[in-house]
């Protein structure tokens, strides 16, 4: 599997992810923006995913739940900023665990010799907020996320 690139660089409030796919730009971007196949590798492979709201256009809302084989719920939500294409996507993401937390995401998508590679960097309100989210575990949820999305992204055929 491709390696994953996790940055938070000390002292100001950013994370930048970055990570390569063995997949057209516009087949990555379907799996972002379609609901259902988003709920397919979004997250863990121990949780399931809930997509209660998406409307991906300027000022639209999301929210999505992921849930435990117990019934432990997870919220997140947010909004699209912006028109989300191929080009990027920016919205905001708010973990419903910690209200008031939220991040501001900028989704990129470098398409590279039939290849693409997925650009994040998201902004935090504050260094302690971004450390946490850090601590929380999310280099392993998002490589695990990233592994579903390589597998779902084989079994996809390009549209067009």
């Amino acid at each position: 599997m491709p390696e994953l690139s996790i940055t938070a660089p000390q002292d100001v409030p950013f994370i930048d992810i970055s990570r390569e796919f063995d997949a057209p730009r516009d087949l990555v971007y379907r799996a972002y923006i379609d609901p259902e196949l988003l709920a397919q590798w979004l997250g863990p492979r121990r949780l399931e995913m809930r997509v209660d709201r998406w409307d991906p256009v300027d000022g639209g809302a999301w929210r999505y739940v992921h849930v435990e084989k117990d019934g432990t719920e997870y919220g997140f939500h947010g909004v699209f900023h912006g028109k989300p294409s191929p080009d990027g996507i920016v919205q905001t993401f708010e973990f419903e665990g910690a209200p008031g937390h939220v991040s501001l995401d900028s989704l990129l998508l470098e398409e590279r010799d039939g290849k693409t590679v997925i650009h994040t960097h998201s902004v935090y309100q504050s260094v302690e907020a971004r450390d946490a989210m850090v601590q929380a575990g999310m280099a392993d949820g998002l490589r695990e996320g990233f592994d579903r999305l390589e597998e779902l992204l084989g079994r996809l055929v390009p549209v067009g």
